[in-house]
């Protein structure tokens, strides 16, 4: 099928068009082709989900994720989560996702009702919750995904509704609030705020009472769409969904006008027009992006001297710096998307093109696999990309919120590159740190992101949630490695993983990954000698690797052969399996990067 051909599942949607066309739209996604990775998902309910099942699994599909479901029984959630079921448990979801709303929130405040009766009722129904989630972190150790409370549909106090302790407002949003307070320190567990898309969606039409008492869902049927898409957004964000970059135009999309036409002095931005507030705000919206780990680029056409004139537009808040690549000349867009995945290293579906021109957008989406949403007016810009969810966070890390600063240091360090006719000496001249431990609490979250990102750097193509990563840390019959590097020029942050278990005198690799951006710096080296260090204390003889090949590992096809291991297995699909016998006196393969001991 040809790139772009299913936009009718890219925001902004047609609701209607997709509960009528489900079916077909199931088929043409099922004979796509590419690579989709499976997970197993548990649906929770507290009203139906069937048709919330039905239309999540082509927004998941769509992403590249093949889900298989289980669904309880109608209204079961809390029995099936509570009182064990056999049926679950051989299912072992990846994800478990619960289903509930107003409607399940059995005991609310009368009018007239003091602190102290409200009291008790709050910390009663926030019990109801967390004990089930609690019970289902120990149980299935997997991420469980929790629907917030929307605003009831009728006020019985009016505007005191939510100003009076026993407004039933108030009561479900500070019983919103305690769900917030327990995501706070459970890191596995994701809120889908419901309560911000029925008011986005109207609570008049999200709430037809029509619904509940014919069908008992807890929301309209037309706003299913919009539902499952704001699920499947949290979905795909856990299992390394998300895009990495914007890509932006600037003509009519950072600001109003031409720059080479009308100077920079003429370009609509700033507080002096309405249209130029439209556009500065859009530039601020933008801005902020980088504090959750966006990468900032450029590609116009245009010549590069007015391109920089229009980012140093007094009014403007973006600015040129706060841009890792900047592709202003008259090549296709296109070919300028391909070279700034190249120059950040990484893969050009990451990628999201902002561009005020349809034909523009046309042709990125026909040539590349880059998206390319449709934006509308300015005014609809931050709405279309906000709701987009490309960049959807579920956790936020310090490498996350320094990531575009990395990979400006990255191109600094490439740019220094030039300068040294010998490769080794350049290496020498970064003085270059790493530190390589076993996991530990404050870097779980940060490597179960990094697994789930890393595809060209993955052997194993193995994805870990945080729950898991944890299990194996705290599993003695495991070896757990990450690795951090920095030099010269910044911190580079957890780069590399490796998890492996034991069996009797043999270590099995399960994972071993690493972040492209600091290929080819001895750090696999350096991950190399710590795991021989480790698996020598614990009596590991042998280590074996494994190397599956996908559309985007090639790249590592030879990794374990460089490493010393030799191929001791081959079959038809390429799957091979690699041994190396761990010698008496082994000598360190990494010679450029000062490690860190161990701690005791």
């Amino acid at each position: 099928m040809e790139r772009g051909s299913l936009r009718e599942l890219e925001y902004p949607f047609d609701s209607e068009y997709i509960l009528k066309n489900a079916k077909k739209l199931r088929r043409v996604l099922l004979a796509e082709e590419g690579v989709r990775i499976r997970k197993k998902i548990a649906v929770l309910g507290g009203s139906t989900t069937h048709d919330i099942i039905r239309i999540l699994e082509l927004f998941l599909l769509h992403q590249g994720i093949e889900p298989e479901f289980y669904e309880s029984e109608y209204g079961q959630y809390f029995q099936d989560a509570m009182f064990g079921n056999e049926r679950l448990k051989d299912f072992a979801p990846d994800v478990i996702y619960i289903h509930t709303s107003g409607r399940n929130v059995t005991a609310c405040p009368k009018p007239g009702d003091g602190r102290e009766e409200t009291e008790a009722l709050l910390e009663e129904q926030f019990g109801h919750f967390s004990a089930m989630w609690d019970k289902l972190e120990a149980d299935y150790h997997c991420p469980v995904i929790q629907n917030n409370f929307e605003y009831p549909f009728y006020r019985l106090l009016g505007n005191q509704d939510g100003a009076a302790i026993s407004g039933r407002t108030r009561f479900l949003t500070r019983l919103n609030e305690r769900f917030y307070q327990y995501g706070e320190t459970h890191e596995n567990f994701y809120i889908n705020d419901i309560n911000y898309i029925s008011a986005a969606y109207g609570l008049d039409k999200w709430s037809d009472p029509f619904y509940w008492h014919m069908y008992k869902y807890c929301l309209c049927m037309q706003a299913i769409p919009e539902f499952a898409y704001n699920l499947c957004n949290i979905i795909k964000a856990v299992f390394g969904k998300n895009k990495k970059a914007l890509v932006l135009d600037l003509d009519n999309t950072l600001w109003g006008g031409v720059v080479g036409d009308d100077g920079a002095d003429n370009l609509e931005i700033g507080q002096e027009t309405s249209m130029g507030q439209v556009y500065a705000e859009f530039q601020s919206y933008i801005k902020a992006q980088k504090d959750i780990g966006v990468m900032l680029n450029i590609n116009s056409k245009n010549e590069e001297e007015n391109a920089m004139a229009g980012l140093e537009h007094p009014a403007g808040t973006l600015k040129p710096d706060d841009f890792i690549v900047i592709k202003a000349n008259w090549e296709p867009k296109s070919k300028n998307l391909e070279d700034i995945a190249a120059e950040l290293n990484i893969l050009p579906e990451s990628l999201v093109f902002v561009d005020d021109n349809p034909a523009e957008r046309e042709i990125v989406r026909m040539q590349t696999p880059a998206a390319a949403p449709e934006i509308g007016r300015p005014e609809q810009y931050i709405r279309v990309l906000d709701r987009s969810g490309f960049f959807e966070v579920t956790s936020l890390s310090e490498d996350d919120r320094r990531r575009s600063d990395m990979y400006r240091a990255n191109r600094m360090r490439e740019k220094q590159q030039t300068g040294f006719a010998d490769y080794g000496e350049y290496l020498k001249s970064l003085g270059m740190k790493g530190t390589i431990r076993s996991f530990e609490p404050v870097y779980m979250a940060r490597i179960a992101q990094l697994t789930n990102k890393s595809n060209q750097f993955n052997l194993t193509t193995r994805r870990y949630t945080q729950g898991e990563i944890e299990q194996a840390a705290a599993d003695g019959e495991y070896i757990t490695l990450y690795g951090k590097l920095e030099d010269k020029f910044g911190d580079n942050g957890v780069v590399s993983v490796v998890i492996g278990h034991k069996k009797e005198e043999e270590l099995h690799i399960d994972l071993w990954i690493m972040s492209c951006r600091v290929l080819k710096r001895d750090m696999e080296f350096a991950m190399m000698d710590r795991l021989v260090e480790e698996s020598r204390k614990e009596g590991i003889e042998r280590i074996l690797g494994y190397y599956y090949p996908t559309a985007k590992n090639k790249m590592v096809e030879n990794f374990y052969g460089l490493q010393g291991f030799g191929k001791i297995k081959e079959d038809e699909e390429g799957n091979t399996v690699w041994l190396y016998e761990i010698p008496e006196i082994y000598e360190k393969k990494n010679k450029y990067i000062e490690v860190e001991m161990e701690r005791e």
